[in-house]
């Protein structure tokens, strides 16, 4: 039985941007789809600065469903380029452009270039939780605490 939530895809400059590949997994049990820039001209992102990448394409996701975006582990090991927002999250009412909102952590300028691979999207299952306010919460072992809490 497949499970696999069926997303619709538009191209929003299908005359500009035929060249731009839609999102795919590379590899048979790749978990997110590599996601290419749509831009025009190269962007030269300076170290330190952060960027909005128009990806040329826009997603009606299924109710239950988000995207999340995430880095590309070359681009981050290699050049120290991330996503600002790292994990970002479309949301299943969003329908506007994606774009991709990178930082350059590393040591020198990085040049993205039309149609470079740029970050992959993953599809998860989401869930809305009901909150529910009470007067004390349950005692673990660990409690309240706190970063490096549980050990080195």
């Amino acid at each position: 039985m497949n499970t696999s939530p069926s997303i619709k895809i538009l191209c929003l400059r299908p005359e500009s941007d035929s060249d731009i590949p839609l999102p795919r997994y590379m590899t048979p049990n790749s978990s997110g789809m590599d996601i290419c820039a749509a831009i025009e001209t190269d962007i030269v992102l300076e170290k330190g600065a952060v960027t909005l990448i128009p990806t040329g394409f826009a997603v009606a996701i299924p109710t239950g469903f988000e995207i999340q975006i995430r880095p590309r582990s070359g681009l981050a090991v290699n050049h120290g380029i991330g996503i600002i927002n790292s994990p970002g999250t479309i949301d299943a009412d969003y329908r506007g452009e994606i774009k991709i909102a990178v930082i350059n952590l590393g040591e020198k300028n990085y040049t993205f270039h039309r149609g470079d691979r740029i970050a992959q999207m993953v599809v998860k299952k989401v869930y809305q939780a009901e909150l529910k306010v009470v007067e004390q919460l349950d005692e673990t072992d660990r409690n309240s605490g706190g970063f490096g809490h549980t050990g080195r």
